[in-house]
């Protein structure tokens, strides 16, 4: 249902941006990165279990694993509204979104989101834009003068009280692993790494397994 607007690498996306810029791409195109901010804890937790259910039946899914829909509806239910963590000697009851690290809070929250983005979707298409989102994270590339760009950010983020956006707008962007900039109307893209990345790598010479090794290509 999303795989055309969700992307998972830099590799992945700039195909994309590629096929765009040839058409599209102007002086005045702008790059927008926009974070949901604690979309995991945020996430309100009947409405989240709904969306996980009106996604499977948007599927017409029947059965998962041998399990019914129903079933694995309040099982999911169940986990969402019971987490319970201690802090200094008090126990205290999640009642707002899911755990940390949970892989049903990471499918709820896409869920979640899907539905919540479809209307900003339909705009930037219909705006000769592009659209893409990684879990949290969301990047647009438009036509738009910034000043309308931040008026339409700021009407999305009255579309639901649960969803805070946090935008920075520009002709440079940085993206999951890939840097951009508009070079006056031509795109230009390199490798993005992070401040905090660290260039450690694991010294073959040591006690590790062989094939703790040779994986560590296929996981960086």
């Amino acid at each position: 249902m999303a795989v055309k607007t969700t992307v998972n690498s830099g590799f992945e996306l700039i195909k994309q941006l590629l096929e765009w810029a040839k058409i599209k791409m102007r002086q005045e195109t702008l790059f927008c990165t926009i974070d949901v901010m604690d979309l995991y804890t945020m996430v309100p937790q009947t409405e989240g279990v709904l969306s996980l259910k009106k996604m499977l039946d948007h599927l017409k899914l029947k059965r998962i694993n041998g399990l019914k829909i129903e079933t694995i509806i309040r099982l999911s239910r169940f986990v969402m509204k019971n987490n319970y963590f201690s802090y200094d000697g008090q126990y205290y009851h999640q009642i707002r979104g899911g755990a940390m690290g949970s892989p049903l809070t990471l499918t709820i929250a896409n869920c979640y989101m899907f539905f919540y983005e479809q209307q900003i979707i339909k705009q930037i298409h219909n705006s000769g834009g592009l659209y893409f989102r990684y879990i949290d994270d969301i990047f647009i590339v438009i036509n738009w003068p910034a000043r309308h760009l931040l008026k339409q950010i700021d009407k999305w983020n009255h579309f639901d009280e649960n969803i805070k956006l946090s935008e920075n707008i520009g002709v440079t962007a940085d993206f999951l692993d890939l840097h951009m900039e508009n070079r006056d109307g031509e795109l230009f893209t390199t490798v993005y790494q992070k401040p905090s990345y660290e260039p450690y790598y694991l010294p073959f010479d040591s006690i590790h397994p062989l094939h703790m090794k040779k994986n560590i290509i296929f996981t960086m």
